[in-house]
Formats: structure tokens, C-alpha cells, sequence
């Protein structure tokens, strides 16, 4: 075999490539556009790592200040940085002019804002609700029958946890409009149980008695400090109403601890188990002691 020299080889190899590249399209446009390629493929890297770095130091200094940290400014501010990207990259590799961008976005705005007027009252809403400091994540709220803790704002949505691990996506728009409870931890956690006690019964010792027995039963579940409360509110015909409040752990739910509380007072010869049997009891002896009376 006869060996091909290397010069030859190299100014075949460059033919070819030449030939090549003018019979393809693709390779013609992407030669002919190689500059607007790399200003774009740069400003795409150059704008992640100012979003990357934008969004740590804001989230740092939202920590540190006593504005509320949530994600509804960190993503307006990526929003904003990329906005800014797209301006940039416009007039040197699409070839539009960005005020031709700008004064069409004005123009299509005013169509938007009907058709979006309840995501732009839910973005509104939710810079309102975190500038004015009404609700922070962490807060313990209760709006439209929705209890919970706030976990974050989104540009659209309060997100708000329940003790059961549910998440109640409630938009900003609803916080801004409805009756909202900012409630404090020893109100969120209150369970309640009620009961009657007999009439002829000692309200004060008794209290104590179901107090005592169901701090004994919740003590696993009760916040330190807060005792189980027993009160009571009114009379019936079947004794002294009252309830026992007992103030729950965050990982335990009402019903769990109204459980166990019920449980322990269940059986108690201080309370009224069937309150109509005790009155027609009672009703029955009224009578045959004034029948006894009346022969007398």
C-alpha cells in the first residue's frame, strides 16, 4: 500500500469539510451565527449564577433582618434578573429592539389584566400581607374555617399546615378579604372535652378529681407548664355543666388527646352517665315521697 501523504490528507480533509459545510444548511446557519450563539449561551451562564447568587444572599438577609423570609420575594427576584437577561440578549442575537418589547407588553397588559385580575390581586395581596407583617410563616392563623400554621407565601398562595399534616393552599387574595385569627400557641392547641357532674356534688372537689385524672392520663401530650383547666359554664336538668380543656403537643392531634382524656374520666361516680334515667329516677322519687307525705 502506498502511503498518503500527510499534506495531501490534510488539504483533502479541509475540502471535504468545506464542501460539506457549503452543501448544509445547518452548518451554514450555524456558522453565520456562531458570534449570537456564544453572547447567548455566556449571558445564559452568566445570568444562573447571578439568580444562584442573588437568591442565597437574599434569603441570608432576609433571615437577618425582621423582614418575614418567604419565597414570594426571592422568586419576584429571579423573576426580575431573568426579565433583565431577556432585555439584554434581545437586540444582539434576535434582533429586536427591546422597547419594541416593553411597548408591547404594555399594550397586551391591559388585555392580561382582565383575564388575570385574580392572580394579580393574589400577587398584590401577597406583598401586602408581607410587608405590613400581617402573616409571617410560622404564624398560627385561622381564616375561612382553615386552621393552621403558615408555612410560606407564595407570589399566588398562603400556604398553611394543620395539625393532621394537611396543606390548605388559601390565595393571598382570600387573607386580604376575609375575618383572619392570628392565634397564639396555648389557644391553637386547646382540646376540649365536656362532661356534666351531679347536682348534689362538690363542683370545687370534684373539678380537681377530673383535673387531676386527666393530667395523669395526657401527661405525654401536654405542653410543659400549661395544666389541664377544668371549668365550668352552666346547669341542666341533669347537673353542672363544665368542660376540660387540655392544651396539646404540636405533634398530637385534638382528637387523640380529647381520646385519652375521655378515657380517663370515663366510669367517674361524680358524673352524670344517663342523664335522663337519673332525672326520671329522681322525678319518680319526688313523687312517691310526696304520695307518702300526702297519706301522712
Amino acid at each position: 500500500m502506498i502511503p498518503i501523504p500527510t499534506a495531501l490528507s490534510t488539504a483533502t480533509l479541509s475540502e471535504s469539510f468545506s464542501d460539506f459545510a457549503t452543501s448544509n444548511i445547518v452548518v451554514q446557519w450555524f456558522l453565520a451565527n456562531l458570534n449570537r450563539i456564544i453572547f447567548l449561551v455566556v449571558a445564559l451562564i452568566v445570568t444562573w449564577l447571578i439568580e444562584r447568587t442573588a437568591k442565597t444572599a437574599l434569603r441570608r438577609a432576609l433571615d437577618r433582618s425582621n423582614i418575614p423570609s418567604a419565597s414570594i420575594f426571592v422568586n419576584c427576584a429571579r423573576i426580575l434578573i431573568w426579565f433583565t437577561f431577556l432585555l439584554v440578549v434581545l437586540k444582539p442575537v434576535f434582533g429586536i429592539e427591546p422597547t419594541t418589547l416593553i411597548t408591547a407588553l404594555g399594550v397586551s397588559g391591559i388585555a392580561l389584566s382582565f383575564g388575570l385580575k385574580d392572580t394579580i390581586a393574589n400577587i398584590i395581596g401577597g406583598f401586602g400581607l408581607m410587608v405590613g407583617k400581617v402573616v409571617q410563616p410560622g404564624d398560627m392563623i385561622s381564616v375561612s374555617g382553615y386552621t393552621g400554621r403558615v408555612k410560606d407565601l407564595t407570589w399566588r398562595n398562603t400556604i398553611v399546615v394543620s395539625r393532621d399534616g394537611n396543606e390548605f393552599w388559601i390565595p393571598n387574595s382570600v387573607l386580604n378579604t376575609a375575618g383572619l385569627t392570628k392565634m397564639t400557641k396555648v389557644n391553637e392547641s386547646v382540646a376540649t372535652v365536656e362532661f356534666t357532674v351531679r347536682g348534689d356534688r362538690d363542683l370545687e372537689v370534684e373539678g380537681r378529681r377530673l383535673a387531676d385524672a386527666i393530667e395523669r392520663a395526657t401527661a405525654d401530650m401536654r405542653i410543659d407548664g400549661h395544666p389541664c383547666v377544668v371549668r365550668f359554664s352552666g346547669f341542666s336538668p341533669y347537673g353542672a355543666e363544665g368542660k376540660a380543656l387540655i392544651f396539646a403537643r404540636r405533634e398530637f392531634l385534638p382528637s387523640v388527646v380529647q381520646d385519652r382524656a375521655a378515657r380517663a374520666i370515663a366510669g367517674m361516680d361524680c358524673l352524670v352517665v344517663d342523664g335522663a334515667a337519673s332525672v326520671g329516677g329522681d322525678a319518680g322519687a319526688g313523687v312517691v315521697d310526696g304520695a307518702g307525705d300526702a297519706r301522712s
